[in-house]
């Protein structure tokens, strides 16, 4: 018989032999894969398992603990027994950090105030911080941050008044100064400011000035904080003042003395605020042309006013809000050299919103009624309607624009004269021109509106100005500035006045 025929050219043998050679190479392959993965893991999957073993062992150990006659408690209400937590693994410091929950804050989670630059270090750079934006690092007082400048200055000045005209060359010095506390709760700030000037030619007055301010806030329980203020502020009366003596060739010298306290308070949607300010003014003898002298006591002043405000809260960024004020004002002398009794009374009530969007928008605008009244009955009383603003708008990236409107009434010591409304707008634009040079211009307009039955017209100022601040390092800058000054009056001669200056100023 013939053999059978085959249907397979692989015997089962060869293909048993086959199976297990291409079962052998894929094991060898997938090994070495997974070698690879698990040798990349390994340092993860080894801090995984070194943390879980420590839980493992606390856990073991906490629950011996619970059997131990001789537990004790521990700080989080638990107990633990002596021996034991003696015996306890460590937490490791990143687990402590981040990973225990009830941990105790980071000091600067829980300070009210952030903390000032440390001293010659740079802040961190924001992305809309350039050079002439940049704060100076100071020089520490203890608790607190002194930043000081002075600004040396030469300038000439034009002065234009009917027909006659002075010029003069002079050289001004500025200093400025902040001192701001470093204190976890609670803020201290006093900021200071003043100009000596020297004329190196032709004729003019000079114009000193110097004013300090401090104000400590305290930030109180249940909402609630309290401001405790105080200054002074000493300047020459200018020439063209409407107190000003007539021909003198030095004015008075005035001194102001304020205080004050305020607290504020948020009852949800509702905010309280309650002030209280009192100034003292002095003046000093003026001196005429023939070296005389006019004395000017009797201008001397107490004034307090007494201010509340109410608030409702729309939404974080609108609040509306009415306020009331009430003033006094007690003069040294009952009687002035003209004999008028000028102690008198003074009232105000407004309405108006406060605005905050942000770096875009921010300030507060109100419209009321303010009235001044005297206890001389030849003085006619004051009043007026009055529309204040103050606002800060930011239309593009490193342009600034501040509105400032206000209403107020003026008292004199003109003989005959009660005083005038003194209705004042400034508008500031700064515009950050490149990364270290900044572009400023400022205009304003001054109308003093005197009562009907006044024997004096009314006058209009105006104001331009404009400078130019360049950033040479962060501790030198390089300043010029340009203004102009009218003062026009219905009867009587018009007033000009040009200035013009270029400086350096150092700062820390």
């Amino acid at each position: 018989m013939g053999q059978p025929n085959q249907t397979s050219s692989v015997t089962p043998l060869r293909a048993m032999s086959r199976a297990v050679s291409f079962a052998a190479f894929g094991s060898l392959l997938l090994s070495q894969v997974a070698f690879a993965q698990s040798a990349s893991q390994q340092p993860a999957s080894s801090g995984s398992a070194a943390s879980q073993d420590n839980r493992t062992t606390y856990n073991a150990a906490s629950t011996a603990n619970e059997s131990d006659d001789g537990a004790i408690p521990a700080a989080n209400g638990t107990t633990e027994n002596v021996d034991d937590a003696s015996q306890r693994p460590a937490i490791p410091d990143s687990q402590a950090g981040n990973d225990i929950t009830g941990s105790i804050l980071d000091e600067d989670i829980r300070r009210l105030n952030t903390r000032e630059a440390p001293v010659d270090e740079m802040p961190r750079r924001r992305a809309a911080e350039s050079a002439s934006t940049a704060e100076t690092p100071g020089i520490p007082l203890g608790t607190f941050v002194l930043r000081p400048s002075v600004t040396q200055s030469i300038n000439t000045e034009t002065t234009k008044d009917g027909d006659t005209r002075q010029r003069r060359a002079f050289l001004e010095t500025d200093a400025a100064a902040t001192l701001t506390s470093d204190w976890g709760r609670h803020q201290l700030s006093v900021t200071s400011e003043g100009a000596w000037q020297r004329n190196i030619s032709g004729e003019g007055e000079e114009q000193p000035s110097f004013k300090i301010n401090g104000d400590l806030r305290l930030d109180l329980p249940q909402e609630t904080v309290a401001h405790l203020t105080a200054g002074y502020n000493f300047y020459r009366e200018d020439t063209d003042d409407p107190d000003a003596v007539a021909n003198a060739t030095q004015q008075s010298d005035v001194q102001e003395f304020s205080a004050g306290a305020s607290v504020e308070r948020d009852f949800g949607i509702l905010r309280g605020t309650t002030a209280l300010a009192l100034t003292r003014s002095i003046y000093s003898d003026a001196t005429l042309a023939s070296g005389a002298t006019v004395a000017l006591s009797d201008r001397n002043q107490m004034t307090g006013t007494l201010r509340g405000r109410v608030g409702y809260e729309l939404s974080p960024a609108l609040i509306p809000f009415i306020e009331a004020t009430i003033g006094r004002t007690l003069y040294d002398e009952t009687r002035d050299s003209a004999g008028y009794e000028r102690s008198g009374h003074s009232y105000g009530v407004k309405a108006g919103v406060e605005v905050d969007l942000g770096e875009k928008l921010k300030g507060e605008v109100g419209i009321g009624y303010a009235m001044a009244d005297f206890e001389d009955n030849r003085l006619s009383s004051i009043d007026t309607a009055t529309l204040d603003a103050s606002l800060l708008w930011s239309p593009i990236r490193g342009t600034d624009v501040n509105l400032d409107l206000q209403t107020s009434i003026q008292p004199t010591t003109t003989a005959g004269e009660s005083g005038y409304v003194s209705h004042a707008l400034t508008t500031t634009v700064t515009h950050q021109l490149r990364d270290n040079l900044v572009g400023t211009m400022i205009g304003g307009v001054v109308w003093r509106d005197y009562p009907t039955d006044s024997t004096i017209n009314d006058e209009l100022v105006y104001t331009a100005a404009t400078g130019l601040t360049w950033n040479i390092n962060r501790y030198l800058d390089l300043t010029s500035t340009l203004g102009y000054e009218l003062t026009t009056r219905k009867e009587g001669t018009d007033s000009q006045q040009w200035r013009a200056g270029v400086g350096l100023k150092l700062k820390r």
